[in-house]
């Protein structure tokens, strides 16, 4: 039986690939039992920089599989797959959404646990939980005005509107779009550039950065000076490096 989520490492970073070709990469519990797995591997594995997330052929994704939903889903606990993203979001290292095709509803709320969304220029994304008497559980509601602000969020959830990369880039929800006939060129050098800096850092940032969203600036820079984490354990090793490289 053919993995439901391929992991492949590369030189210091990770490509988790979701893999149900056939099915637009539809998500079912089989898939995200197989990611959640992935995902608890990779926090204990501190050979790995970045992961890179993306879907197998077509597309990244075209959201929650609906034949699933009708057949009424075997769910391990209720919140478990919010769960498993949260998980997914708080990997000690940087996590990239790589979009290309649709990424629709829960395939959008998988790429919103990411860190950032790099978008291939074919890439289209929507929130269509209104056109099938849906509500969000997976966490739609709260990362999405968090990215793109609450009346953009509104926007997208109130009209279920298709968006495309250049609209998802202006908006703030993708960070940039990339040629389709680049894109894999483009997101393996951009996990090598993240992966090639300090795993440490990553880590301390990715935590203070959560710890302080939303508070007020004084409080985000006292918590910044008492939370702090120090250097990591390779400082003088990089430092020596950079001060010795050939000028």
């Amino acid at each position: 039986m053919a993995e439901l989520v391929i992991r492949e490492d590369r030189g210091g970073w990770t490509l988790l690939t979701l893999n149900r070709p056939d099915k637009l990469n539809a998500l079912t519990v089989g898939l995200f039992r197989e990611l959640r797995r992935h995902v608890l591997d990779l926090r204990a594995d501190d050979a790995i920089g970045c992961v890179v997330l993306r879907g197998a052929g077509r597309c990244f994704s075209a959201g929650h599989d609906l034949s699933d939903i009708a057949a009424g889903e075997d769910v391990p606990s209720r919140g478990w797959h919010s769960e498993t993203l949260r998980l997914l979001e708080k990997l000690p290292k940087p996590v990239v959404a790589a979009v290309h095709g649709h990424c629709y509803t829960g395939a959008l709320e998988v790429a919103l646990a990411a860190d950032f969304i790099v978008a291939a220029d074919d890439a289209r994304f929507g929130d269509t939980h209104a056109t099938f008497a849906l509500t969000p559980i997976w966490g739609m509601s709260q990362r999405l005005p968090r990215r793109v602000g609450a009346a953009t969020a509104k926007r997208l959830m109130f009209t279920a509107d298709m968006i495309d990369a250049t609209e998802a880039v202006r908006i703030g929800l993708a960070e940039y779009a990339v040629p389709a006939a680049g894109f894999d060129a483009e997101i393996e050098a951009l996990a090598t550039r993240i992966a090639a800096n300090s795993g440490f850092t990553h880590a301390a940032n990715k935590r203070l950065l959560e710890a302080t969203d939303g508070d007020p600036l004084d409080a985000g820079l006292q918590w910044e000076i008492m939370e702090n984490a120090g250097h990591g354990p390779d400082m003088h090793q990089r430092i020596t490096a950079f001060s010795t490289r050939d000028r």
